[in-house]
């Protein structure tokens, strides 16, 4: 019985010095120095979601490039590509923020949007187009409006197929017979 009391005492005075030394500061430290945790700021999900303008289709692997501000401050920007389903989705761009997006996807023309996220969600869907002809008031060099196709910035070389002077054949023998002798 001795050593079951002895036990519980020392158990006692060691929990109950290692309760006084989490409680007293040490020599001259009145405070904790650490970091201060500042908690996130509640972010939307945007999810943008980009398909052919002519039928609706999605097209995936398009990147979408992000560019996030709040209060006139650029918060970033990021690059997410589009899934099979046509869909690019993020969720840390803060509610309140502005947001401008850009598309870029293969064999299509460039497209952006700007808005803002008042909520917890926003839903974009980009419509992507196939690139058009420019517009210019350029004219060629002899005062005319230019003529070229549409597409076209420098004009096609003209390739003419380089003719190939015949094989040079040897001097023909007549072949050589036998005599019968």
């Amino acid at each position: 019985m001795n050593s079951v009391v002895f036990r519980l005492r020392s158990t006692f005075v060691v929990g109950s010095a290692l309760a006084l030394a989490l409680v007293v500061p040490a020599h001259g430290q009145t405070e904790h120095h650490g970091r201060k945790y500042k908690p996130l700021a509640p972010a939307a999900t945007i999810t943008v979601t980009v398909q052919r303008a002519n039928n609706g289709k999605p097209i995936s692997n398009a990147s979408v490039v992000f560019r996030a501000s709040k209060a006139g401050q650029d918060q970033g920007s990021l690059e997410v590509k589009t899934n099979e389903d046509g869909n690019a989705k993020i969720d840390i761009i803060e509610i309140g923020s502005h947001v401008q997006v850009q598309v870029i996807a293969d064999g299509f023309a460039t497209n952006a949007q700007e808005f803002d996220v008042p909520g917890d969600e926003k839903t974009v869907v980009m419509k992507m187009e196939k690139p058009r002809a420019q517009v210019s008031t350029y004219e060629d060099n002899d005062g005319k409006a230019s003529t070229r196709p549409p597409g076209v910035q420098e004009p096609r070389p003209i390739v003419t197929p380089k003719k190939t002077p015949p094989p040079a054949t040897a001097p023909q023998t007549p072949p050589a017979t036998s005599s019968p002798q």
